[in-house]
């Protein structure tokens, strides 16, 4: 058994004379996906992953629906990876969201459009797919070592010697070729560490920061709203954001309050924007319409009905529509006594309000909590190939790469997407 200063040699690999030898490191979709398209054309691969079977953060993600990919046009599809979609675009090029939607076809997984233009599979699930494709890739002649550890390179030697720790010591290897899908760092204990950080760092590779993408924000609610409501979804809103850096943000959905603030689609959709105004500026402050279906006008002469007999909620609830968590968000701001004098002398101040309730954000949730991460390899450390300059042979997919979009089925098309460029690019340098 080694230790890990010295390394036990790895066992051979199953091989005929000359044949060419891959080891992906990592095995969510982008590490399966590059080890299929190098299966296809050849290559000896074998897959190393840490957790006790791959793709358990897949898995989870489609725990409530897999969202696979989205069925808008390729021009708007890009676009949803704000700076990086010129690098993005390269990979979906090549694998786009109907390739993708075919692929799962071959597996016997049918797909099909919703409402929103999310595309899902059939069954809804994400394990039903896994299933179908790891048969394939094992009949493929994939081979799987669970529970190995990537501990980075044997220190003095080639970045090609890869250090691992396995339930049956410390090992070595030398393939012919690397391919790193290690993924960002959310959701760590499936696996997505960020441990790579410091190891390709040492080795000259430019890495951007690990940040928090497709998270939540923090409020500071009072803690009767904090408890009475949090899990309630706010529903048919409207979000506005607009910190003169960029477009105007401005979507229709909804997103969920937390103990901490708000999270939920909507929010996600936004989170990059809002990230970047409380690293620059310390808060960001956004405008919710509550009420879209209505306008300012229609909602100042409802408001301005008598009361009557009616409590202040009920007058709220049958003149405007707003009761529950909405009604609730009145009063983060005004007490019933503020409340009701505004909507007795000022009912169109108040209207105007609704449609424009702003609500400030102060901080971020940590990385470990977000769906997904930004910052990771810089795309300017990679060559055209997705090769690391610093280490020629290492190659990087999926996460680990600094590109960040938001869900609805973006993430995991580039994710896919791109170990199928890392794998191109591995047979492309072998010419």
């Amino acid at each position: 058994m080694g230790t890990a200063e010295t390394p036990a040699a790895a066992p051979p690999l199953p091989a005929a004379s000359g044949a060419f030898r891959v080891a992906v490191v990592g095995g969510g979709p982008a590490g399966l996906m590059a080890a299929e398209t190098l299966l296809h054309a050849g290559a000896l691969v074998d897959l190393y992953d840490a957790m006790p079977s791959v793709g358990r953060k897949f898995l989870l993600a489609g725990r409530g629906g897999l969202n696979l990919t989205h069925s808008e046009p390729f021009e708007a599809f890009v676009q949803r990876y704000g700076d990086r979609g010129r690098q993005v675009a390269r990979w979906l090029e090549a694998f786009g969201p109907q390739a993708l939607r075919d692929w799962a076809a071959g597996l016997g997984v049918d797909t099909f459009v919703g409402s929103s233009g999310r595309v899902f599979p059939a069954e809804m699930k994400a394990a039903p797919l896994l299933r179908a494709w790891l048969h394939r890739l094992r009949g493929q002649g994939l081979r799987l070592h669970m529970r190995h550890r990537w501990l980075g390179w044997q220190t003095g030697d080639a970045p090609a010697l890869l250090r691992f720790a396995t339930p049956a010591g410390d090992l070595s290897l030398q393939p012919d070729a690397v391919v790193l899908a290690l993924g960002g760092a959310s959701w760590p204990q499936l696996g997505s560490d960020a441990a790579w950080v410091p190891w390709l760092q040492q080795r000259g590779v430019a890495i951007a920061p690990l940040r928090s993408a497709n998270c939540g924000f923090e409020v500071g609610w009072s803690a009767y709203f904090a408890q009475r409501f949090a899990g309630a979804p706010m529903k048919t809103v409207r979000l506005h954001f607009d910190d003169g850096h960029g477009p105007a943000f401005d979507r229709a959905g909804e997103f969920v309050v937390t103990t901490y603030g708000i999270e939920g689609s909507l929010v996600y959709a936004v989170s990059a924007r809002l990230r970047e105004a409380i690293a620059r500026d310390g808060a960001a402050t956004l405008q919710l319409d509550l009420l879209p279906g209505r306008s300012a006008a229609q909602l100042a002469r409802a408001l301005a009905q008598g009361r009557g007999a009616r409590s202040l909620p009920n007058h709220l609830k049958a003149q405007a529509g707003l009761d529950g968590v909405k009604a609730a968000l009145l009063r983060e701001r005004f007490s019933a006594e503020e409340l009701g004098a505004l909507l007795a002398r000022e009912p169109t101040a108040l209207a105007g309000s609704l449609k424009a309730w702003p609500l400030t954000v102060r901080g971020v949730r940590p990385v470990a909590e977000a769906i997904s991460t930004a910052g990771g390899v810089r795309f300017e450390a990679l060559d055209e190939h997705g090769m690391l300059t610093a280490l020629p042979g290492v190659f990087c997919a999926g996460e680990m790469i600094d590109w960040e979009a938001p869900t609805g089925g973006y993430l995991l098309s580039a994710c896919f997407a791109s170990g199928r460029a890392a794998a191109a690019g591995v047979l492309a340098s072998r010419h």
